[in-house]
């Protein structure tokens, strides 16, 4: 018994120590290609070993994760950091940085562009005068 619980699945960890919301969605990335083992693609299934280093691109961040502890139930974000060691290159962590910065969430910025409901009000008074 206690054999099975050395062996824990990549896509168990990666959901546990909180990379991805969902173990489906970890298990998707493995078979997509986001997940490296030494520079491969590996399957969900494969089981992790502490010291192992993955690579592995979320939606937001490229992800260098060393392993430190093994974690099979899912936990708050506070403990899971205790479970692997980010080693994200410096260089990558500037791009996510300048993206961030760069990011335009759609929304119009507040005084610039069409007129609010009261400025239009303001307008059309102004108008009729």
């Amino acid at each position: 018994m206690s054999e099975a619980k050395e062996k824990l699945r990549i896509d168990k960890y990666l959901w546990a120590i909180r990379l991805f919301k969902t173990r489906s969605q970890a298990g998707d990335a493995c078979s997509k290609g986001k997940v490296k083992f030494l520079g491969e693609n590996i399957k969900a299934s494969k089981p992790v070993n502490i010291g192992d280093e993955y690579e592995v691109k979320t939606e937001h961040k490229k992800w260098v994760v060393k392993v430190t502890g093994l974690l099979e139930k899912r936990v708050q974000f506070s403990e899971a950091i205790k479970f692997y060691e980010d080693i994200t290159p410096p260089e990558e962590l500037d791009r996510i940085a300048f993206q961030a910065a760069t990011f335009n969430t759609g929304k119009r910025q507040s005084k610039i562009g069409r007129p609010t409901k009261k400025e239009r009000r303001d307008i059309d008074g102004f108008m009729e005068n």
